[in-house]
């Protein structure tokens, strides 16, 4: 087991809250700080619109990463499974979210230059991975609907969890597949950047709740467990006065509850952007209206009148015109 501060305080915010930084998370987030700052900036000083909301969205979603895993909630973490339950879900369900506002591939596709005829440079890699099988298959909702609940699952119901949490890198290496997982769910979803998977709206609210019930189902069983589901957090400190199956008890109600969380989130996130694309749209036929001369609302019009005279004389007219014999052979 590694402490930064050797002896746990008992639970507190405070405690909770104290600055341990994982170096690992902090340089991590530090340097994709600054390069999507910097990408912002050139966009911006060649006159180009980047929105503020991304670049908010983008910090506020480093910032939960360096919540989570550079305070004192990552120490417990190690100790505490309702702590560890927090970090895993923040990673897994906010972050991600929040990172995927940002439309960091965009940003990525606009900033850099493209190479010179011939060559390939950063962004012709970029646009080729996108294009890869391999980002298709990873990105695709039959893969990344059991990957999120594999890793529920096969986390906690099975010896993994414990092999993982006992070196400094499975612990690492778990946090960064959190992150990761989380990112290749909610990317086809939250479709603010280009992919290989670009469903309709429907589609994917309906993947957003194809993994919920999973989520929440996985919840309620460690709430119910009567027995310790890992063992890392079988002898927690006993400065820290635990009791394990209610701390246990705690970390199935966190998970449950933020089932809810995200759901809203990109529930809010999918209805904004819907209204924006159909406004889009609207926007497109007015543009192509005053191209045409409203060629389009004329030609309505006509149709329109036809009907109309059809309505007012024609039944007549079109029942004689069925009589009449056909000029045939």
């Amino acid at each position: 087991m590694h402490h930064h501060g050797g002896v746990l305080k008992p639970y507190s915010l405070s405690s909770a809250l104290a600055w341990s930084p994982d170096w690992v998370f902090l340089l991590g987030c530090v340097a994709l700080l600054l390069l999507y700052g910097a990408g912002a900036v050139r966009l911006w000083r060649r006159g180009d619109r980047w929105p503020a909301g991304r670049v908010i969205a983008w910090v506020a979603g480093l910032a939960t990463v360096v919540l989570t895993t550079c305070t004192g909630v990552n120490d417990y973490g190690m100790v505490l499974f309702s702590a560890h339950m927090l970090q895993h879900m923040v990673l897994s369900m906010l972050s991600p979210i929040l990172l995927l506002l940002g439309a960091p591939i965009t940003l990525t596709l606009r900033a850099l230059h493209p190479a010179g005829k011939g060559r390939r440079g950063v962004r012709e890699l970029v646009v080729a991975l996108l294009h890869s099988r391999y980002v298709r298959v990873i990105s695709h909702p039959a893969f990344t609907i059991p990957l999120f609940v594999a890793s529920l699952y096969g986390l906690y119901f099975t010896p993994l969890f414990d092999t993982l949490m006992s070196s400094r890198t499975g612990h690492i290496a778990m946090m960064v597949h959190f992150l990761a997982v989380g990112l290749v769910f909610f990317w086809p979803i939250m479709g603010v950047d280009p992919g290989p998977h670009r469903p309709g709206y429907v589609m994917r609210i309906l993947e957003l709740f194809m993994g919920m019930p999973f989520h929440a189902f996985f919840g309620v069983a460690v709430m119910m467990a009567s027995n310790l589901l890992v063992d890392t957090f079988a002898h927690p400190p006993a400065g820290l006065g635990v009791n394990t199956l209610d701390d246990q008890k705690i970390a199935g109600g966190i998970t449950w509850a933020f089932g809810e969380i995200p759901t809203a989130l990109v529930l809010i996130a999918l209805v904004f952007q819907w209204a924006n694309s159909e406004e889009r749209q609207a926007r497109r036929r007015d543009r192509a209206a005053e191209r045409d001369g409203d060629a389009e609302l004329v030609a309505y019009n006509a149709y329109l009148a036809s009907l109309e005279a059809r309505s007012q004389g024609g039944a007549p007219r079109a029942a004689a015109a069925a009589v009449q014999p056909v000029d045939g052979p």
